[in-house]
């Protein structure tokens, strides 16, 4: 793989916030399931996939950017470097100095004593790679829960199960689903990166739900019972007489329910709509209301 950096297009004193934002925006141009076609966009996904996995994880970042590792997240053997293995250090597997050069089998004495590869040898059991994958989700699957399917770079499907209440960012993890391990070890995992989508009409401050609801001028005024939307269905909302425009009327219970959590309420803010046309028995009324029984709503502050 190319220089992770290189890959998403940062320099190396990038923010973690522009790694993921960085990722983000490759993913979203990339994603095999909107370039099904296109081979070279499933290649530049997995690419930025791998490079986010590495420069995300501090650890690895800090082993990289130090020379520890390569791109791919293997170690880095430096044979002219000093430390134990420095030249002519002692028990120096790549030699140095004068001595002779090294070999597979120094190496492997040095890695695992003084076993060699073969018969009776302990091998090493290393956990596969953790792969990175963004999941759009709509506003009212992440409330209410849903099951989707996700395309990896190498064609396999998977159904990622989406928790009711699940919050924009939030990572989930699939187990033994990243890459294959190393003699013997587990898999690594795919983590997944929810991103939810927004909605006409609800918005959302952690599981309360915020909803904007127009009623008519006789409503406001005579009060009475409307359907009002909520996640899943709709319900009755009885609006109080006299209520004015701006009036926030809570539904409890009817906001977001996160699996094993309490339920949030729903906020209706009432919006007072006039009719699209002013009738002349309108008018009449309302030049009556003003002479038989004025009132000022704004109030001296209001005045200048």
């Amino acid at each position: 793989m190319r220089d992770p950096y290189a890959v998403l297009g940062l320099s190396k004193g990038a923010s973690a916030a522009d790694i993921k934002k960085s990722y983000r925006r490759l993913a979203k141009k990339y994603h095999p399931d909107t370039n099904s076609a296109d081979k070279k966009a499933s290649e530049k996904f997995a690419e930025a996939s791998a490079a986010y996995e590495l420069l995300s994880d501090t650890e690895k970042r800090a082993q990289f950017d130090r020379g520890e590792i390569d791109a791919e997240g293997h170690p880095v053997f430096h044979p002219g470097a000093g430390g134990p293995y420095g030249p002519g250090a002692q028990g120096n597997p790549f030699g140095g100095g004068e001595g002779p050069g090294f070999s597979a089998e120094d190496i492997f004495s040095s890695i695992f004593g003084n076993q060699r590869p073969g018969a009776g040898a302990r091998t090493m059991r290393m956990k596969g790679q953790d792969r990175q994958y963004s999941l759009k989700v709509d506003f009212l699957d992440a409330v209410n829960g849903a099951t989707r399917r996700i395309t990896m770079p190498n064609g396999k499907t998977l159904n990622v199960k989406i928790p009711a209440g699940v919050n924009d960012g939030q990572v989930i993890r699939l187990k033994g689903q990243g890459e294959p391990g190393m003699g013997g070890g587990p898999a690594g995992d795919a983590l997944v990166t929810i991103e939810v989508g927004t909605h006409p009409l609800f918005e959302r401050d952690g599981k309360t739900l915020k909803l904007e609801l127009p009623i008519t001028l006789y409503e406001a005024v005579l009060g009475g019972k409307v359907a009002v939307p909520v996640p899943g269905g709709s319900v009755q909302l009885s609006i109080p007489a006299g209520s004015s425009g701006g009036r926030v009327l809570r539904l409890k219970g009817k906001g977001v329910n996160p699996k094993g959590g309490a339920a949030g309420d729903l906020l209706v803010k009432l919006r007072i709509a006039m009719p699209p046309k002013i009738t002349p028995e309108l008018e009449t009324l309302m030049k009556k209301m003003a002479q038989d029984a004025p009132y000022n709503p704004r109030g001296a502050r209001y005045e200048t």
